[in-house]
């Protein structure tokens, strides 16, 4: 019987929580249960949810005060989202939707088919269901679809005691107070004050001589990763959203922002790996087979290109058996140089625009890796096959070969998701697999015709 697998503190933590909401449920101790449920993290309470069994989440979900089951669902995944507001009924969903943070309802909504997506709108307040609706009107993974409307603004003409009688009366409204954005008459956003510059000013003080007037903002439409590159440069907590007019929209927060780039590293991971973005734990088998076999029989076709070339050499394998050895390595290798180069480039276009010189720059950078990497493993790999084989041709041919097909795999990792970048097609769908069966047609073509130039000398 294999030994039972040692618990983690975290996972002692939860299931002590686990147990001690199951006894307040079981005794009906509601009033206990509100006081032990206050003082929860909301990530705690997603942890309880999912370790009871379907009875205790029923009632755990029923007795959960309306704000704290608002901040446990926005931690949640989609469809553990839409299972949730399934069991709350269209009531008790819609008093929850009206608690939660617009971006993280937003990403909900969207993900519905649009005839769930109006029913549950219909319900909600006309002034929630309006800016709901706004909210879904951007474009996909545009900041318009992040950002929130809950911040404070203010008046260049206020004084620093009217501006903090407005944070008092409406920081409950509010996702940050790090940041007070001053608006005119026609909400267009005409400077910045941090809250750390307003504790420190005199309280007759104009917020327009405090006011930064150099602003960092997005646009609506501006994409989600560019404007998370932002956040990231400049260490905001808060990042405001304007509109063509330069109107103040809306604010991204930090916590949004990790959010996304958390999803987007999974999406391009996934990519990489020739999935689907779109598969993870909960998704079905045959889900998953649909979504992954239609990408591996592409390349499964690809491939048989590489048993063509094989049998196109068929004679010089014959006469020269040794150089089947060296097959695996050679096209193992290439495949690998190719899938690191592809890593870095995919990683360093992560909402990037490219210049010419930055690409040609990449390039070069990239060429003179290849080179000294082929340059260090070849001739590695010269000395063993000389040593292995007793032939020191056979070990130049292999040197080479492995010296040309490293240059070229690196070069092909670098390219590829350069090209799909500069045509407007996401470079992350340049996959691992993909990279690794083009690198082995050509690693082998190379080997080969290499092999077969010299085979008069073996």
């Amino acid at each position: 019987m294999p030994p039972k697998q040692q618990q983690t503190s975290e996972e002692r933590y939860v299931a002590q929580l686990t147990e001690e909401t199951h006894r307040l449920l079981e005794h009906q101790d509601f009033t206990e249960f509100h006081a032990f449920a206050r003082d929860l993290h909301p990530y705690d309470l997603t942890q309880i949810y999912r370790e009871l069994d379907p009875e205790d989440s029923g009632h755990f979900l029923i007795r959960l005060q309306t704000e704290q089951l608002a901040d446990m669902i926005e931690m949640m995944s989609g469809q553990e989202q839409a299972d949730i507001f399934q069991a709350l009924g269209p009531d008790r969903s819609v008093d929850v939707m009206e608690q939660m943070d617009d971006a993280d309802l937003t990403r909900f909504l969207q993900d519905l088919p649009p005839a769930k997506r109006e029913e549950l709108l219909s319900y909600m307040h006309l002034s929630s269901s309006s800016t709901l609706r706004k909210l879904l009107g951007y474009p996909p993974e545009s900041a318009g679809r992040l950002m929130s409307d809950r911040f404070i603004s203010i008046s260049a003409e206020d004084t620093v005691q009217e501006a903090t009688e407005h944070i008092r009366r409406s920081a409950a409204m509010s996702d940050t107070i790090s940041y007070l954005y001053v608006v005119d008459q026609e909400r267009r956003l005409a400077g910045v004050v941090s809250y750390h510059d307003l504790f420190f000013a005199e309280d007759h003080q104009l917020i327009g001589d405090l006011m930064k007037k150099r602003i960092v903002s997005a646009s609506v439409t501006m994409d989600q990763e560019e404007a998370a590159q932002l956040i990231q440069r400049y260490e905001f907590l808060a990042l405001p959203v304007v509109d063509e007019e330069s109107r103040l929209c809306g604010i991204i927060t930090v916590d949004d922002i990790l959010d996304i780039v958390v999803s987007e590293a999974d999406e391009d991971i996934a990519k990489m790996g020739g999935g689907s973005k779109d598969i993870d734990f909960d998704t079905k088998a045959i889900v998953a087979v649909r979504r992954r076999l239609p990408w591996l029989i592409l390349l499964l076709f690809i491939g048989l290109i590489s048993g063509s070339i094989v049998n196109f050499f068929e004679n010089t394998l014959n006469q020269i058996v040794a150089l089947a050895f060296f097959m695996p390595m050679i096209a193992g290798m290439t495949g690998n140089t190719g899938t690191q180069s592809l890593a870095v480039v995919v990683r360093g276009l992560n909402g990037r625009k490219l210049n010419a010189k930055t690409v040609w720059k990449l390039i070069r950078r990239e060429l003179i890796v290849g080179i000294v990497i082929g340059i260090s493993c070849g001739l590695l790999i010269t000395v063993i096959a000389y040593f292995w084989q007793g032939n020191l041709v056979l070990g130049g041919i292999i040197g080479v070969s492995l010296l040309a097909t490293l240059i070229i795999g690196t070069l092909t990792g670098t390219c590829i998701p350069l090209l799909l970048s500069r045509f407007k097609v996401d470079p992350a769908v340049a996959s691992g697999p993909l990279i690794t069966t083009l690198n082995d047609i050509l690693s082998l073509f190379i080997y080969f015709g290499i092999a077969s130039r010299f085979l008069g000398m073996l």
